[in-house]
């Protein structure tokens, strides 16, 4: 089958790998019909690079057709058709039943002391090959993959993967009071739809913060009050100008959307470009130990939450040596709720919502449709925002 395989830094490529087959009872293998590029496969492209092996699938948002069912699968058939959660569960340990599937006891990476495994993201997460491929294997089949109709274009329903569940949980960990005030940092897919999300489960306000103009646009056509980070000339501008808007204290929560890849810190920078270039026996317990992420949204996060807020940290971050700002955390009382999306927890809370009236806007939120064998241009495209870029579906 063909896949795309990371091969190094901003390098990756459309290659003919070993079609997956059943493995284990538990294994099903889809046809992929959609899959996406997400904010965390650039983390891949760029940042994360000593955790990586040449040859490695990537992608974790997926849909398609089952093809083959393993022996303990028994709620697929050939035929069915599903999407896949980004993370792998086995649905029965005690992670599982509590609502914590990313933290599965069956799945943990625990040699790299991670929580459960991910489809196409690194070997701290499994190595497992990912979905930015014609077909894939997907272990512990009896819980991960969710059954859709048929009918609707798949615009409709791949999202559950990732996008959704990651947005929801967002806005859920925020714990916006009904009427209150949200401001979301980054307003790339995962910021775009959680604005989305607050609106409909009742936030009175929603502020949008970003630097793209096409992501402001899309934003500010669905209500959101959007701020453009070139309109100002430091954060403190742009925290007093959304302060304004909230009788001088600042939103009730905040949502970190963007994660290490915030604009901010040369020197973190370096670190992680040092890290990159060393020998691979090297890099990575050096990135493991001295990591350093760019912090900038994340600060504007913290500073700008009203006293006794929540900071909601949804983009992702890898640093183990990031230094925080205790005494304003704790001063200012701010609950912080963090990690990666449990999607099962959310998909059933979700589904009811993708309806004919579309009110999450999915059947349009994609910008650009592209085939699989374009997907190293889509990369390039989506990692220097260009082209409108802010969410990209692949075709195999």
């Amino acid at each position: 089958m063909r896949a795309l395989t990371w091969q190094g830094k901003r390098d990756v490529r459309v290659e003919n790998v070993p079609d997956p087959r059943i493995e284990e009872p538990t294994d099903a293998v889809i046809r992929i019909t959609s899959t996406g590029l997400c904010g965390s496969d650039l983390h891949l492209y760029e940042v994360l690079t000593p955790f990586m092996t040449p040859g490695d699938i990537l992608g974790h948002e997926p849909m398609g057709i089952v093809e083959e069912v393993g022996a303990a699968v028994p709620d697929l058939q050939v035929g069915d058709r599903v999407v896949v959660p980004f993370q792998i569960a086995c649905g029965n340990c005690w992670m599982c039943l509590t609502g914590l599937p990313t933290q599965c006891e069956t799945t943990q990476v625990s040699a790299e002391g991670m929580g459960a495994a991910l489809f196409g993201y690194t070997r701290l997460y499994g190595a497992v090959p990912g979905a930015q491929a014609e077909y894939l294997r997907v272990p512990q089949a009896q819980y991960g993959p969710i059954k859709v109709p048929e009918g609707p274009p798949d615009d409709r329903f791949v999202y559950l993967s990732d996008v959704l569940p990651t947005a929801w949980q967002a806005v859920a960990y925020a714990g916006v009071p009904q009427g209150g005030s949200v401001a979301v940092l980054g307003l790339g897919p995962i910021g775009d739809m959680a604005c989305r999300v607050a609106q409909v489960k009742g936030a009175g306000r929603v502020f949008g913060v970003d630097l793209v103009p096409e992501r402001l646009r899309r934003a500010r056509e669905r209500g959101v009050e959007t701020f453009d980070l070139r309109s100002f000339d430091d954060e403190k501008e742009l925290v007093a100008a959304i302060r304004d808007q909230t009788d001088g204290r600042g939103p009730d929560a905040v949502i970190d959307a963007v994660g290490t890849e915030a604009h901010g810190s040369a020197a973190a920078r370096m670190v992680q470009n040092a890290s990159a270039l060393l020998p691979r026996k090297l890099s990575g317990p050096m990135a493991e130990r001295f990591s350093v992420d760019r912090l900038a949204a994340l600060h504007t996060a913290i500073e700008l939450v009203r006293r006794g807020g929540t900071l909601s940290i949804v983009g992702v971050y890898g640093g183990m040596a990031d230094p925080m700002p205790m005494l304003t955390l704790f001063d200012k009382q701010i609950q912080i709720r963090m990690g990666q999306a449990n999607v099962r927890r959310w998909s059933d809370e979700i589904i009811p919502y993708l309806t004919d009236e579309d009110p999450l806007g999915v059947d349009d939120f994609a910008t650009h449709r592209v085939p699989l064998g374009e997907a190293p241009q889509a990369y390039q495209m989506f990692q220097g925002k260009q082209d409108g870029a802010v969410k990209v579906l692949m075709q195999p």
